[in-house]
């Protein structure tokens, strides 16, 4: 797949890099850019959620009144969970969503993920940017001459660049990555991948999203 490389500016560069169809035209998998998403959104919940149970709630141990010839029922101490402040029967308590999934599922879900990029035409190869000092202007302009302003935007770079990634942090709807850090929900969740020069070339070796 012969990608244009772009400037800064939007215009064509007059080279091309080749995106291999081993990760971005393959038939994508469905299932399991669900359960890659899932496990995504599952680790990032904090599963701290607790209620107390009798044994934790405030009240006296002892029995309200005898067993039997009181006419009403029967009762044991004020933390029973029928009392108000009482405990709660079969709460929540603290655990963990994630969940494990194959190493070779998530690859085949991440290559999976591309391909659907690929197909909607929602991939720009964008010639590298130096930046001397974070310019969120800048990367704005870069944006805005892309026609993606509208759009959420991910950039894949090959390696951190703190100035690059201190101008795309406030910027509305942009987001940067490392093409190692890459995952499949952050693919789907973006509307447009901006992949750099160098980044592109790093994708000819079947190992870069792995």
């Amino acid at each position: 797949m012969q990608v244009d490389v772009l400037n800064i500016k939007g215009q064509k560069t007059g080279r091309t890099v080749e995106l291999p169809a081993e990760v971005f035209g393959i038939e994508p998998n469905d299932h399991v850019i669900y359960l890659a998403v899932k496990q995504y959104l599952a680790a990032a919940r904090q599963g701290t959620h607790k209620v107390k149970t009798r044994a934790e709630v405030k009240g006296a141990s002892r029995k309200l009144h005898k067993q039997k010839g009181t006419g009403g029922s029967r009762k044991g101490n004020i933390r029973n969970p029928l009392y108000k402040g009482g405990g709660t029967i079969f709460g929540p308590k603290p655990h963990a969503y994630d969940f494990k999934l194959n190493r070779k599922v998530k690859d085949l879900a991440k290559i999976s993920a591309l391909s659907y990029k690929a197909k909607e035409n929602a991939i720009v190869v964008l010639e590298d940017i130096q930046l001397d000092a974070p310019k969120t202007k800048q990367v704005v302009e870069v944006i805005k001459n892309l026609n993606l302003s509208s759009k959420k935007t991910l950039v894949v770079l090959p390696e951190y660049n703190d100035n690059l990634y201190l101008s795309t942090r406030n910027v509305p709807n942009v987001a940067s990555t490392l093409l190692a850090d890459i995952n499949t929900y952050e693919i789907m969740n973006a509307d447009v991948l901006v992949i750099t020069e160098n980044t592109a070339k790093i994708f000819s070796d079947e190992e870069a999203v792995a």
